[in-house]
């Protein structure tokens, strides 16, 4: 294949312009493996980068895509041969080196990990970097030592694919999950998924007091600001919280004093660069702990061609769940 379909942005006088467009393979950037992908996905930070190309894009032209799934076609890399099923995450992906919204890709064989024997490439990008980064939220909780018999789990941005996946895979575990949303409508399907009770995100997303009545023994947020400092000062004593995500923004308008007064651990998640040991973790635990009927349930796939389109929704929070991009059709 000397020739490719990609989804590329580029700045011109009149701004930022994403489209479909033809390239041939040495617009690839370097790397030691060459990737034929059969998915990739639409996370909040593809939307931006669709749609804005700043801040997330940081040269032009480029292919957005911060993750994919797909089939090793040439490798110099010792870890990697023709035929191995891969995954990407992060590692600056889609922002400063050529994504996966395309059908091909070239990145360092560092980068990738093994696609797990259980899950199709479909599938894993069903799951993609939002369901990854779940995982992480949850691993650092059960590191804490988090329980399900501690008290309930509160996840924010409970409709978007954080969220669901969180709610998926916490409830599986035996956790009292409360889902906080700003779309009241999507209270059915976030039962489905296993939230025993669904919130109106207004609760949390105004400013709130510097210590709550005590009710979350943990969260899982992907909203930050407002909603971020809230859940900490409604932590129980010695409880945790996972934070992943600035949807409503990078602000934290909050206290120390849940830290102080009642000892809870801030978690920060950063699934970009996370090392390899953890990555497989995650990614094993999700190919066990997370039910594939729920993950059908909850992923749209479109094609290299609407997710244009998509990413407007998603940006807007009209979109919930995953959307998975099969970059082979149009």
């Amino acid at each position: 294949m000397s020739s490719f379909n990609a989804v590329v942005v580029d700045k011109t006088e009149a701004g930022y312009a994403a489209s479909v467009k033809s390239c041939p393979l040495e617009m690839l950037t370097e790397g030691d493996v060459l990737i034929r992908v059969d998915y990739s996905t639409i996370n909040y930070k593809d939307g931006l980068a669709l749609t804005t190309g700043s801040p997330i894009i940081r040269s032009f032209p480029l292919i957005p895509g911060i993750d994919f799934a797909g089939t090793v076609v040439e490798s110099g890399h010792k870890g990697w041969r023709p035929g191995d099923r891969v995954i990407l995450n992060g590692w600056g992906v889609g922002e400063t080196h050529h994504g996966g919204l395309a059908q091909m890709a070239r990145v360092s064989g560092d980068w990738l990990i093994a696609c797990p024997g259980a899950l199709s490439t479909r599938q894993a990008m069903a799951i993609g970097t939002a369901g990854y980064t779940a995982m992480l939220c949850i691993l650092a909780l059960e590191q804490h030592g988090m329980k399900p018999d501690q008290g309930e789990v509160l996840v924010t941005g409970a409709a978007g694919g954080v969220g669901s996946i969180a709610i998926a895979v916490l409830s599986k575990l035996g956790f009292r999950v409360v889902a906080s949303t700003g779309r009241l409508e999507e209270t059915s399907y976030l039962k489905a998924l296993g939230a025993a009770e669904v919130i109106d995100r207004r609760s949390l997303s105004e400013p709130g007091k510097p210590l709550a009545k005590e009710r979350w023994a943990a969260t899982v947020d992907s909203v930050g600001s407002y909603t971020l400092a809230n859940a900490c000062a409604a932590t129980k004593s010695q409880g945790a919280v996972a934070a992943c995500g600035l949807a409503q923004g990078m602000d934290f308008p909050a206290t120390v004093a849940p830290f102080i007064l009642r000892g809870i651990t801030l978690y920060g998640i950063n699934s970009v660069t996370m090392p390899a040991a953890r990555r497989q973790l995650a990614w094993a635990r999700l190919a066990t702990d997370l039910d594939q009927d729920l993950l059908d349930m909850m992923t749209e796939e479109t094609s290299l061609n609407d997710c244009l389109r998509l990413a407007q929704q998603i940006v807007a929070g009209r979109v919930r769940g995953r959307i998975v991009v099969d970059v082979n059709r149009f």
